[in-house]
């Protein structure tokens, strides 16, 4: 037999699980342990008191052959018979007025009543039988024995003899159902799960914090709104402050409370500041919240099984009432039976008596009493689920109550089980929630960084760039530090993967702050930063993944000057990127694009006005659409790098101000286009390197005013005389190419200065390239010379010569009479230099403040 403490623990949940509890699901918990009390008293008092007394129903008449053989007697005859062995067994026949009964099992006795009857005896038994009362039978113990047994399973209800049973497990099946939905598999670990997060968020510090600055700031609104009220209304005024970050709107705005010097001001209690190890808990539990919250609101299984319980119990009840109000009546103390065993008894019928019957009907009343409060309950249960929708959640009060503007509203398991608790107490939901704010969340970033990130620290990472600017780069962090905006003296800021950056209006402080590089960075601004930004920002870098990264202030910036955007920018979304923005940014000169795209925004004509210099930088997308360069008229530098381009686009000959083309890394083969560059008036730098390109047309001699040509790393083997036309030339960059001879024209270039052939096959110098006197850069390394005129001494302005890498076997004396050329412009074997005269290494050797150009 079991006990009662066993058939409870079907119900036992973890504690933990009381908050999911709702008053309903608890009441019910504690009428299933009544009805097991019920069950498990009906059973042992069944098992230890319970049985029928059974008495046979007497004839009133007597069978004929027994009124024949003892008509003449008395009434009372007692037949006694010993047996031999000193064993004695009487039995009795019992006669009523004067008709006796004699059963029909009772041969002994007539046989040998005339042997041992006396008339002293019988007056004794008469004498007997008129103390005693009622009617004798002549049944022994185990025949009364066998027939209560009989008619316990033949004249009972089996209602009665299995209610305890019943009971038992109609509570069981109960128990389970109420409880099925926190052992099943997928969604125990759920619920578990929840609840351990629950109680670490409603027991965490940053909740207490949070949740007390708020109370503090009602509070004191409250008391300023009626001190306002009663005395100060002129004292309060509102200005900008700390704001909450909005997706939709670019900058970010908030409005706070001050007052005037001439009234005290109330100052709002300072809350205990959070440790270290605290914070980093609070952190993991955002993180932990929101994994869960993606997880479960993906499904509604533990919703559906709690409906899909209750129904099941609400069944159950109408069943278990249904079949047992029909067993009340049924119940009694009196019952005939008819057990059919005349052979062995000598009756037919009797009359038995049930000793439980009043104490099983009163259980079962109290059984059917008990399980109606459990239906209705069920039933409210049923109207709950259904009467709101609960795979909803709404966070409208916590909303309203706190600062925390932006928790959202829940779907699905999650809302369900958030509803559970508001059942238990709603200010678990309310800390929860908490944990579901973004603004919440930065908070606790944002203290945290503070603390890492003093302005000590941040004054460590400050550095020198190659601008001489002071510059700062902050990667991967949580946030911006407040201490940033004390760097007073700060140039150049670049935030680096830092998806919560907000620049608040201490930015303003930032003086010297011209620059700013925002790579995979959104940042959000406060609205008096970015009226300073507005004002001050002068060149921009944004790197980003998606469009949606760019901030929409950017294109509000009315005095940026340059601007580089670095990221996808495929045709599919040249839409999104907002370029149509582009026209407020009235003072922009330098548009830079790094991206891949197919064509040049249309867009990009809104800035056509004012913007210098273009530049397109492709990741070898091929560049096919350029319909928009013939708007650029005032562009002065182009660079389509990187674009697969087979050939010179014709619209870059329709701007007539293009002072600088940079082609770069395409695949150019042929530039017969060339010609077409006359009419370009200011055409004067021209950069075709990195191509494909194998010969240089005579038509290049139409450029008048080129003073820069790049052709290096390209596939030519000569050098035509129409290139040595060009009198305004001052740089000629031919390098790694298979050129084998330098043209004599060469010397006709009177104004050149830096003249590059640096890996080619060259094996001579002309003597007339030594009349270019005006040389400063000579790179001439990597080719097969084998000598240096020494008319080298003619090239007085010279300040680097590179000869690294050829086959010379001596270097020319005369190289100490170029004034300007020193050791450190000199690129040449170490031996070659030891080999030089004492008096010209000392002349190289010497020291000097002029600076010199190192080449391209």
């Amino acid at each position: 037999m079991f006990t009662l403490a066993e058939v409870a623990s079907l119900s036992d949940i973890q504690p933990t699980y009381r908050i999911l509890k709702p008053w309903w699901d608890v009441f019910m918990d504690y009428l299933a342990v009544v009805m097991l009390m019920v069950a498990i008293f009906a059973g042992t008092m069944q098992l230890t008191k319970d049985q029928v007394v059974c008495l046979p129903v007497l004839q009133s008449t007597v069978n004929s052959k027994v009124q024949a053989a003892t008509s003449g007697k008395a009434d009372f005859t007692t037949v006694e018979t010993t047996t031999a062995q000193g064993e004695e067994a009487s039995m009795r026949t019992v006669s009523y007025g004067s008709a006796p009964t004699v059963t029909p099992d009772i041969f002994l006795s007539r046989a040998t009543s005339s042997q041992y009857q006396s008339t002293e005896s019988s007056q004794e038994m008469k004498k007997e039988q008129k103390d005693s009362s009622g009617r004798k039978t002549n049944l022994d113990f185990q025949q009364y024995v066998f027939i209560n047994q009989m008619c316990y399973h033949l004249a009972l209800p089996w209602y009665s003899k299995y209610f305890p049973y019943l009971v038992l497990i109609h509570t069981i099946i109960l128990i389970v159902s109420s409880n099925f939905w926190f052992k099943y598999p997928k969604t125990c670990s759920k619920i578990e799960h929840f609840v351990s997060i629950l109680g670490k968020c409603f027991e965490s510090p940053w909740t207490t914090k949070a949740l007390s600055e708020t109370a503090c700031e009602d509070s004191e609104e409250n008391k300023q709104r009626l001190t306002g009220a009663q005395s100060l209304p002129k004292y309060v005024s509102t200005s900008s402050d700390e704001g909450s970050p909005s997706a939709s709107t670019p900058m970010i705005t908030k409005s706070g409370l001050k007052f005037s010097a001439d009234k005290p001001m109330i100052e709002i209690p300072s809350v205990t500041i959070l440790d270290k190890k605290d914070g980093e808990q609070a952190k993991a539990l955002f993180e932990k919240v929101r994994k869960f919250r993606a997880h479960v609101e993906d499904s509604d299984l533990i919703y559906k099984l709690y409906v899909g319980q209750t129904v099941i119990k609400t069944v159950k009840f109408i069943f278990i009432l249904c079949y047992t109000a029909n067993f009340v009546n049924t119940i009694s103390f009196e019952h005939i039976c008819n057990p059919k065993v005349e052979h062995l008894i000598g009756y037919t019928q009797f009359e038995c008596t049930h000793n439980m019957a009043y104490m099983l009907k009163k259980l079962l009343i109290s059984y059917i009493s008990l399980i109606c409060v459990y239906g209705f309950i069920c039933l409210y249960t049923l109207f709950w689920l259904f009467r709101i929708p609960l795979k909803e959640y709404s966070f409208e009060k916590v909303r309203e109550e706190s600062s925390f503007s932006d928790i959202p509203d829940v779907k699905n398991d999650f809302a369900f089980l958030l509803h559970m608790v508001d059942q238990y107490d709603q200010l678990y939901s309310k800390r929860f929630g908490v944990f579901l704010s973004e603004v919440s969340e930065n908070k606790l970033r944002g203290i945290s960084l503070n603390h890492e990130w003093t302005y000590e620290k941040l004054r460590q990472h400050v550095s020198r760039n190659a601008q001489d600017k002071q510059e700062l780069h902050l990667f991967m962090l949580s946030g911006v530090p407040d201490a940033v905006f004390d760097l007073t003296d700060l140039d150049v800021l670049k935030l680096e993967l830092i998806p919560e950056a907000k620049i608040t209006a201490k930015i303003s402080q930032m003086t010297n702050l011209q620059e700013l590089h925002l790579y995979h960075c959104p940042a959000k601004v406060e609205q008096t930063a970015f009226s300073f930004l507005r004002d001050h920002l002068r060149c921009l870098h944004v790197k980003f993944t998606d469009v949606a990264e760019i901030p929409a202030w950017v294109y509000l910036l009315k005095t940026l000057r340059e601007l580089y955007l670095i990221g996808n920018l495929n045709s599919e979304n040249n839409k999104m990127i907002g370029l149509e923005s582009l026209r407020e940014l009235r003072h922009l000169k330098i548009l830079h694009v790094k991206s891949n795209l197919t064509k040049i925004p249309p867009n990009i004509t809104d800035v056509a006005p004012h913007l210098t210099k273009l530049v397109i930088h492709n990741d070898g997308t091929k560049l096919v659409v350029l319909n928009s360069l013939k708007k650029m008229t005032n562009v002065a530098e182009l660079e389509l790098q990187n674009c697969e381009l087979e050939r010179i686009p014709h619209a870059i000959f329709s701007l007539s101000n293009l002072q600088e083309l940079d082609l770069k890394s395409n695949s150019i083969r042929t530039i017969e286009e060339i010609i077409s560059f006359q009419h370009l008036k200011r055409l004067t730098c021209l950069k075709l390197w990195h191509n494909k390109i194998v010969s240089i047309p005579s038509s290049i001699t139409h450029i008048k005013n080129l003073e820069s040509l790049y052709l290096s790393n390209n596939k030519l083997e000569t050098l035509p005389a129409a290139v040595f036309s060009l009198q305004k030339l001052r740089c000629l960059d031919v390098s790694f190419n298979s050129i084998a001879v330098i043209p004599v024209e060469i010397g006709l270039l009177q104004n050149l200065q830096h003249f590059h052939i640096t890996g080619n096959k060259v094996d001579i110098l002309p003597k007339q390239l030594f009349k270019c006197v005006k040389l400063r850069t000579l790179s001439l390394g990597q080719n097969c010379i084998t000598s240096i005129p020494d008319k080298v001494s003619q090239l007085l302005q010279l300040t680097y010569l590179e000869l690294k890498g050829n086959c010379l076997d001596r270097l020319p004396v005369t190289l100490g009479q170029c004034q300007l050329l020193r050791k450190s412009g000199l690129v040449v074997e170490d031996h070659l230099f030891d080999a030089l005269p004492s008096e010209v290494k000392e002349v190289l050797n010497q020291d000097t403040s002029i600076p010199f150009a190192n080449g391209i």
